[in-house]
């Protein structure tokens, strides 16, 4: 009992810091009553063990404890022979980040590295200094502790074309094997199509436990406008469906959850948290990976590895970690003073992101919407604490995905260019607080657009354009890994962009149009949208100034470390995700995406944390066979 009631105190304190800044003042007693119900889930012995001492050497050394990391770093320590060590710059989950319709709380909080882009001239002009808010995961289990838990594997030919792109083995029949790996598919109607879907893995996928009546009308509405109701992770992608989450029993499952947990006790993998990389140890004769050199605690320290060092510490942290070791654009290390050690021009370029245009927002007539103030409370944290059901479990409102091709696609090709995000929520439903925080959104904009709306029941539909041709970059500050690098969007750069994106916006007016919505009295909230006022309303010139003002990311950016083949000259690593011009050392994360995959990357970075633990584990394990048959030959002559 002693021991419940410590961590009992534990939760509060954790929602005393949460609660400071006049959020939602429920929240200290449904962590309380979350953690009293669940106490074996929050015993801290049920998380990772935090390695207080850290050995000299590993065999291997992984950077970045997220979605890839946690996948490479439970792949690699099955083998009893390997010590594999796992540093995270951040450090634990805690209740919070648990709670599904939280994880907008979540941005810009303690977990987040609160990245934010430099000012843009074609995009985001609602947001505060015209910056993008780029939410990234400072915590074990990285960005898959703060997104939506969206389960979305991609399009079939996104992969067969990094495989024509010269990646041999990445094609879709050669990944579908490593989505199946990790998956423990909950939905029975799924699960027994064993072509596409698999059961017992480490990863749960679930459908939502709890659905406003707004879910299956968006499916209505989709069949309405002509769409099958199907599996997008299946044989085909157009059409609708209700979001598969990455979901335990109503809890978020976060690939700590999943990967490291059931395993925290193998003596031969360490996890070490607050464990802040600053360089990749290079050696300059051997052309060889090393060691890495780190802060814990405030003091510089270096651990080698005997086999290899892989970085899986994101998109942005990635080529800025390969930028401080020298392994990058010459000229761009040289004016930071940074000895070259690799000319990889290729490095912090071909960065992608999803986008979405934000504010479209439909009133409907009847209570049934997500509306924080109204969901949040006394019966719901109640039936969350005990049951882990109700409404608490919704991912911010966000129920049905429907995929869909524009008149700038092929519609046989089965080849969609926009996603729908359908929620049963919009910026405006929580009271004008985290949503508008998140998204960055200056005062005046959301009050101007949103402020007569607060609180009131609504549906939104954010279109996502799923295959940008707009590219930003990343450079470093300066030589001080302390720095956040300066990351360059260039949304909207590129005017197909805009164009698919305002056929996107074009549909989802379509949506509220049905008969299915219509029966809630659905209606677009059709206030003018602050910026774009000199515009006719619902011209394509007014809907080109909305998209370049409500622009919002959907926090998928990748390719800054592309893989390619040796003929590519911005590939930075090959195939077999080694880094060019550097032994013992690969990146295995959203990095190494040559082109985004068509839909939320949670479970395609997964994935690649399968699959490239795979191959170094097909490497070691192959050169250990060649080298006890050298060594049999030798006995034998």
């Amino acid at each position: 009992m002693t021991h419940i009631f410590s961590i009992l105190l534990k939760a509060l304190k954790t929602a005393a810091k949460f609660t400071s800044s006049g959020k939602l003042v429920i929240i200290p007693a449904f962590l309380a009553a979350l953690t009293y119900y669940n106490y074996d889930l929050y015993d801290p012995e049920n998380q990772p063990i935090n390695q207080k001492h850290l050995k000299s050497e590993y065999d291997f050394i992984i950077v970045g404890g997220g979605s890839a990391g946690c996948v490479v770093a439970n792949r690699l320590s099955e083998n009893p022979d390997w010590t594999v060590l796992l540093l995270e710059a951040g450090g634990h989950e805690s209740e919070l980040t648990d709670v599904p319709v939280l994880s907008l709380y979540l941005h810009k909080s303690r977990y987040d590295w609160k990245y934010r882009s430099q000012p843009l001239t074609t995009a985001c002009q609602a947001m505060k200094d015209k910056r993008s808010c780029w939410t990234r995961g400072k915590v074990i289990g990285g960005s898959s502790v703060l997104n939506t838990m969206l389960y979305v594997r991609g399009n079939r030919r996104d992969f067969d074309n990094w495989a024509a792109m010269g990646n041999r083995g990445w094609s879709y029949e050669e990944v579908l094997p490593y989505f199946k790996k990790s998956e423990d598919q909950r939905n029975p109607y799924l699960a027994k199509n064993k072509r596409y879907h698999n059961t017992g893995g480490y990863l749960t996928v679930q459908d939502a436990p709890w659905n406003t009546p707004l879910g299956i009308a968006f499916l209505q509405a989709g069949e309405e406008m002509g769409y099958d109701i199907t599996d997008v992770n299946g044989e085909n992608q157009t059409g609708f469906a209700l979001f598969q989450y990455t979901m335990r029993r109503g809890y978020r499952c976060s690939t700590a959850k999943a990967f490291l947990a059931p395993i925290r006790l193998r003596k031969n993998l360490h996890v070490a948290l607050w464990s802040h990389v600053t360089k990749i140890l290079i050696d300059s004769e051997t052309k060889r990976a090393y060691g890495v050199e780190f802060i814990r605690d405030g003091v510089k320290k270096i651990t080698l590895a005997k086999r290899e060092v892989i970085l899986s510490a994101g998109a942005i942290n990635s080529p800025q970690l390969l930028m401080l070791s020298g392994v990058g654009p010459a000229e761009h290390l040289q004016e930071h003073g940074i000895p070259v050690f690799y000319n990889s021009p290729g490095v912090g370029q071909n960065l992608m992101d999803h986008i979405a245009v934000g504010g479209l927002t439909f009133l409907v007539d009847y209570p049934i919407s997500l509306v924080i103030s109204r969901v949040v409370n006394i019966p719901s944290v109640t039936r969350y604490a005990l049951l882990g059901e109700g409404p608490m479990t919704s991912s911010i409102g966000i129920e049905t995905v429907g995929f869909i091709t524009t008149k700038y696609g092929n519609v046989t090709d089965d080849w969609p260019d926009i996603e729908f995000m359908l929620t049963s929520s919009s910026a405006n439903s929580d009271g004008g607080t985290a949503a508008k925080k998140a998204h960055g959104l200056r005062d005046d904009f959301f009050d101007e657009l949103l402020g007569d709306i607060i609180n009131k029941d609504v549906f939104g539909v954010f279109p996502m354009m799923l295959r940008p041709k707009s590219r930003g970059y990343i450079k470093l500050r300066s030589k001080n890994p302390m720095q956040y690098p300066l990351l360059y969007a260039n949304y909207l750069e590129h005017p197909d962009d805009v164009r698919v994106l305002r056929e996107g916006v074009k549909a989802s007016l379509a949506i509220a149009e049905t008969t299915a919505m219509k029966r809630f009295g659905a209606r677009y909230h059709s206030k003018l949208v602050p910026g774009c006022k000199k515009h006719i309303q619902y011209t394509d010139e007014y809907w080109d100034c909305v998209i370049r003002q409500y622009t919002m990311t959907i926090y998928h950016m990748s390719g800054t470390a592309k893989m390619g083949p040796p003929t590519d000259p911005n590939a930075v690593v090959d195939s077999y995700l080694r880094v060019y011009g550097v032994q013992g050392l690969r990146v295995i994360d959203a990095s190494i995406m040559p082109m985004i995959t068509s839909g939320n990357i949670n479970a395609p970075v997964i994935m690649i944390g399968e699959k490239g633990a795979d191959m170094i584990k097909t490497y070691w394990n192959g050169l250990a066979v060649k080298r006890k048959r050298r060594r049999k030959r030798e006995v034998n002559s």
